[in-house]
Parts: structure tokens; C-alpha cells; sequence
């Protein structure tokens, strides 16, 4: 089954910040946050208090190379439990993750677009599936990273070469929050920026990427609130591995 789109919209989430996981540069002047502090030692701060967060809300889009766009509005914490939407194209599905168990529900569309590389499936399985629970193999290594926070919170840091070059930037608003902006040119005419909170838990509140094959953006937010999502109850449920043996019976 075609559900790398879905693992997709969360790896995509996080590529502008992988870009940006630390970075050297300017320091800051005495009065200001994070006063003498350098735009390296800033982003480190940043992503490792978003790595200890226990949980947090992300919402953005990433424009694929193909030009679609994949989108996702979650809220996640560290033992995996999830909740939200993610979409790719004009498809969207809700998404629930709890002991566990990660669940789907889609309408027909999303489950045909799912599936076009197998169209018999898509032909037989989709309307069965369309606005139902779809519970997913706990082994689809195509669904792994979905609702995994602590690993697209690792991803900012897979690549030392990526994190030079910052500036420190001014000061502005994001979601009614204070941030310290982050900037870099980076390769293939991209323009990255990096918002760091100024208060509290320099948290990452949000993150760009203008130009280049992936343009998108990120915002971070309700950092510590209880993530609780309900397993959808049984009338409304699916189960995608043993309905698939059974359309191969």
C-alpha cells in the first residue's frame, strides 16, 4: 500500500529545520536577548529545548519538487500519542496515534491517491475505507515517522555541513510570542529563517524556507499541553492489513 505520502507530510514538515539546527555567526549586543550570544549557540539552544519539550503542536506545508504540497497540523508529544490532520494535494486524512496504534480516516480520494500505484486495490479497497478509521500495520515502515516527534526533532541535526552561516536578526512576533530571528542564504537560492523564542524556553517557534525546490514554512506552538487522543471506537474502524488479505483472497 501507497501511504508514503502520509509518512512524507511529516518529514517535509521538518526540512526547513533541518537546515538550520545550529549555525555560526553574529553575536548579540548587551540588552538584547540572548545577549552575546552567537547565532550557533542560539539554534543549538533552540532545537535541544524543542527535543526536551514534551510535547508540541506543528502545523505548516512543504511544496514537493513535483509541486504538489504536503501539509500537517498535529499535535504530538514524547511517548508518540497524536493527533491532527496531514494532507498531500488536495487530499487530507485525520490522524491518531495511541497505544500504539496509528490511525487514518480519509475520504475516498484520499485513500484512490493513496493507493494509484495499485489500482485494483484502489478500486476495491477505497470505498470500503472512505471516511473510516483505518487502523495501520504497527510494522509499515511507509507509516514510520508519523507522529514520531523525538525524530523529526532528530532530523534537525542530521547534517553538520547545513548548520553554518546564520545571523542574528531582529526581534518580532510570532503567534503573539516574542522571537529572535535567524537568517541565512543558503545554496540554490534559498532564504532560511530560523524564529527562536526570547522568553522562557527558547523554543523554536517557527521556521521558512523562501526559494528553492522546497519553499514552505513551520510554526511551533503549544508547547506542554496534554496530548490525549481518543482510539476510535470499533463501528468506525478499520483494519488495513486484514482487509487486504482479504482482497487477495
Amino acid at each position: 500500500m501507497r501511504t508514503g505520502k502520509v509518512a512524507t507530510a511529516v518529514a517535509t514538515a521538518s526540512v526547513s529545520v533541518a537546515l538550520l539546527a545550529g549555525c555560526g555567526g553574529d553575536s548579540g549586543d548587551e540588552g538584547k536577548p540572548f545577549a552575546g550570544q552567537s547565532a550557533d549557540d542560539i539554534a543549538a539552544k533552540a532545537v535541544e529545548a524543542t527535543r526536551q519539550a514534551k510535547s508540541v503542536h506543528v502545523k505548516g506545508d512543504t511544496r514537493l519538487e513535483d509541486g504538489s504540497t504536503v501539509t500537517i497540523d498535529v499535535s504530538v508529544d514524547q511517548e508518540k500519542n497524536c493527533q491532527g490532520t496531514i494532507g498531500a494535494g488536495e487530499t487530507r486524512a485525520d490522524v491518531r496515534h495511541t497505544d500504539a496504534t496509528l490511525y487514518l480516516r480519509g475520504d475516498e480520494q484520499y485513500w484512490r491517491t493513496a493507493l494509484e500505484q495499485q489500482p485494483d486495490a484502489a478500486r476495491k479497497m477505497a470505498p470500503k475505507l472512505q471516511d473510516k478509521w483505518v487502523r495501520m500495520p504497527a510494522n509499515d515502515a511507509s507509516t514510520a515517522g508519523v507522529c514520531d516527534k523525538q525524530g523529526f526533532i532528530a532530523a534537525m541535526d542530521e547534517d553538520e555541513s547545513e548548520r553554518r552561516g546564520m545571523k542574528r536578526g531582529s526581534t518580532t512576533e510570532v503567534n503573539g510570542e516574542e522571537a529572535l530571528k535567524l537568517t541565512k542564504d543558503a545554496s540554490g537560492g534559498e532564504k532560511l529563517t530560523l524564529y527562536v523564542a526570547t522568553e522562557g524556553e527558547p523554543y523554536i517557534l517557527k521556521t521558512t524556507t523562501e526559494g528553492g525546490k522546497n519553499p514552505g514554512g513551520v510554526t511551533f506552538s503549544e508547547y506542554g499541553k496534554t496530548v490525549d487522543p481518543q482510539q476510535p471506537p470499533a463501528d468506525e474502524t478499520v483494519d488495513m492489513k486484514e482487509l487486504a488479505g482479504e482482497q487477495q483472497t
